[in-house]
């Protein structure tokens, strides 16, 4: 293969080689999707359609419910599909769209968790001037800016990595199409200096972030702990643990896929760190908000209960 443009498929890296272990993943993997689509599907039509949820942080946890819903169907039907029909191959076309809509739809929940942290920070730090400084329209923006910011990103890191020739065969030893394992098949190391430069901003802009999420949770606990009542440090506690447990969740696995050192990597450490990323996530962070938040759970109670009675 001379270069990319030669490569008309990749090869994914296969989650076992037995039949009966690859039919055991694929149940697996079809109930935490179900689940994924169940648990995101209902905070969804809950924040649409209860009018007690049409507050910021409610419009906010619905994009997360979307961009979790979105970023568990890019990588996990194509794993469940080659379980099911022992194949590995994925186009190269279907490739270049997984990278994309995967790093968009991931680096959007990055900005977003970074501003929901800072609609914390305004809640219990500046009550007084919550209306003004999250609007409607505020919001709308923010939540806009955050799904630019991933397209841009996406973009830049899609049409760069595709353009590069790709002369070292067309096997991507993960189980999901990923930026780093692509560039190993790169003809030499010179051709992929552009892509390392925006991964390096790309960090940078992520660190920026992480800086941001810390400061506000700092201010946000020194905040609660001045609190004279301590119902209401318990109550404040309460509703900021959700976004803090999803955003640990979030930070920690990215990090570890991406920062541990090459002296503990394999492919099955890298596997299991890759699932851990971008399937376990999604699929749990309904679970999260939905356990700590009593106005939510009253919501999908009432949803669960009006569509039991409207089926009899």
């Amino acid at each position: 293969m001379s270069n990319s443009s030669s490569i008309t498929h990749f090869l994914l890296l296969a989650f076992a080689d037995t039949r009966e272990l690859q039919l055991l993943h694929f149940w697996l993997f079809l109930g935490i999707y179900l689940a994924a689509l169940l648990g995101n599907g209902l905070i969804i039509t809950a924040v649409a359609c209860d009018h007690r949820l049409h507050a910021p942080m409610y419009f906010f946890l619905l994009n997360l419910a979307l961009l979790d819903l979105g970023c568990i169907s890019t990588t996990l039907p194509k794993a469940i599909a080659n379980s099911l029909w022992d194949t590995r191959a994925i186009s190269f076309s279907g490739c270049s769209a997984q990278v994309f809509l995967f790093l968009l739809l991931i680096t959007s929940e990055y900005c977003l968790l970074t501003i929901m942290a800072y609609d914390w920070y305004v809640a219990i730090c500046k009550p007084l001037h919550y209306g003004s400084l999250l609007g409607s329209r505020a919001c709308v923006h923010m939540a806009a800016a955050a799904w630019g910011s991933g397209f841009l990103h996406a973009l830049l890191h899609t049409a760069n990595t595709f353009s590069i020739p790709l002369c070292q065969g067309n096997a991507v030893d993960q189980f999901l199409c990923e930026i780093p394992q692509i560039l190993k098949l790169s003809c030499s190391q010179s051709d992929y200096l552009g892509e390392v430069g925006l991964m390096v901003f790309g960090a940078f802009f992520s660190f920026v972030c992480f800086v941001f999420i810390v400061v506000s949770y700092v201010q946000i606990f020194r905040a609660v702990l001045r609190m004279p009542s301590g119902q209401g440090q318990h109550k404040a506690f309460s509703t900021c643990l959700p976004h803090l447990s999803v955003v640990s969740l979030f930070i920690s696995f990215g990090m570890f896929a991406y920062l541990k050192p090459r002296s503990v990597s394999s492919p099955v450490l890298d596997l299991v760190v890759s699932v851990l990323y971008s399937v376990v996530p999604p699929a749990v962070n309904p679970l999260i908000y939905s356990m700590r938040n009593q106005e939510l759970r009253d919501a999908l109670r009432k949803l669960l209960q009006y569509t039991v009675f409207q089926q009899r």
